[in-house]
């Protein structure tokens, strides 16, 4: 009769660094892979933005678990912000840095 391998939890891996993804799987018995990072086990300090499972599924003792470091097209990310913020509020413009000859108007 086989043994089948016990289920261990996917932990969260989104916003840690691609080193510590890689120890945070392999203690929890897990098999780490990047479809967007070929060269994972060079990764270092690359940060997780996605997962495949999900952080708490149940998966079988060496189960490979599926991470990306890049926003896919159109998922967002940091720059550029499209649609930009709104603009309103108070706002300045300096002609140099530290300019003290402008001052803030109000309305």
């Amino acid at each position: 009769m086989s043994r089948k391998p016990p289920e261990v939890r996917v932990p969260r891996l989104v916003g840690l660094m691609a080193v510590d993804a890689r120890e945070t799987a392999r203690a929890r018995g897990l098999l780490l892979t990047a479809p967007d990072r070929p060269e994972l086990p060079l990764a270092v300090v690359d940060y997780v933005v996605r997962q495949y499972p999900q952080p708490g599924a149940e998966v079988p003792r060496d189960s490979m678990v599926y991470v990306w470091f890049d926003f896919g097209p159109g998922e967002g990310g940091h720059e550029p912000r499209i649609p930009r913020p709104p603009t309103g509020g108070l706002q300045r413009e300096l002609d140099e840095p530290g300019d003290p000859s402008m001052v803030l108007s109000s309305p």
